[in-house]
């Protein structure tokens, strides 16, 4: 999977958790502050990408991945 459609897979899982707000977001902006997402929202997106993907994402990591370009590209170094 390559960075565009990683970057379209997150917006659809995000659409999930807060429908209509992840297609105004920047590929920059923090979406955790941009669309108030609280930790259970977080911990949402990581599970349905790991089901989706089989990507683990470890704890430590998840703290740091706060833009749409850092996830995806966290993502696609992780996918075959």
């Amino acid at each position: 999977m390559n960075h565009d459609a990683l970057v379209s897979l997150l917006r659809r899982r995000l659409d999930d958790i807060v429908p209509g707000q992840a297609d105004s977001l920047d590929l920059d902006d923090d979406f955790r502050d941009e669309l108030d997402l609280d930790s259970m929202d977080v911990l949402k997106l990581v599970r349905a990408l790991h089901e989706e993907l089989k990507v683990d994402v470890p704890d430590t990591e998840v703290g740091r991945l706060r833009t749409l370009r850092d996830f995806a590209s966290f993502l696609e170094a992780r996918v075959g």
